[in-house]
């Protein structure tokens, strides 16, 4: 989705990204977090928040369309159409990585209040990922069998469940993205039958 409000230049700028990045990751791990939890992980006061936020309604209104764009940023930033279309998934698995607070934020609860929920989402980050899928199956890359909107769920529970896994502290952040694709590829990857071996 895009936002149709320009970013604040300046410190207070760069103050109300940073309470939008911490209440992301302060809320993925905990939907009950307090304000003042949520400044605490930003490194600003609580006065500061209340200047940039006029309630918990309100925050929680940005983290929502904030997360959906850095996500958006992050899709557009892989390149999904170009280059081989494995190369272009390791890509694709990098990025969402990168961002995966943001996704546990935004699919970790399905029940953000109504209207809180953005215009955006799978169905509309999905079509580059689906085209990247068809792409690949097409060229014989990926297995046609099971579907292209098959692969694209695996693909965002592998990517959700390797940043969870990071942020209990199960498994190091930095090997998220390889353990993804390792899964991912050993999963979709079209084999071919081995040839005959002659006699």
């Amino acid at each position: 989705m895009s936002s149709t409000a320009t970013p604040e230049p300046g410190a207070r700028g760069r103050t109300r990204r940073a309470i939008l990045s911490a209440a992301a990751s302060v809320l993925a791990r905990d939907r009950t977090a307090t304000l003042a939890d949520i400044a605490e992980a930003a490194g600003v006061g609580r006065a500061v928040l209340d200047g940039c936020f006029s309630d918990r309604e309100e925050l929680v209104r940005a983290v929502v369309e904030d997360s959906f764009e850095a996500v958006d940023r992050s899709l557009n930033g892989a390149a999904l159409d170009q280059g081989p279309p494995l190369e272009a998934m390791r890509r694709l698995v990098a990025a969402l990585v990168d961002v995966g607070d943001r996704l546990r934020f935004l699919y970790g609860d399905p029940h953000i209040p109504p209207g809180f929920q953005a215009d955006g989402g799978p169905a509309s980050m999905g079509r580059p990922v689906i085209d990247l899928i068809e792409r690949g199956q097409a060229e014989g890359v990926f297995d046609p069998e099971v579907g292209a909107a098959w692969i694209e769920h695996v693909l965002w529970a592998l990517v959700y469940t390797g940043c969870e896994e990071a942020a209990r502290g199960r498994r190091p952040r930095h090997g998220v993205a390889s353990a993804v694709f390792r899964t991912l590829e050993n999963g979709i990857r079209l084999r071919r039958s081995p040839a005959l071996q002659a006699y």
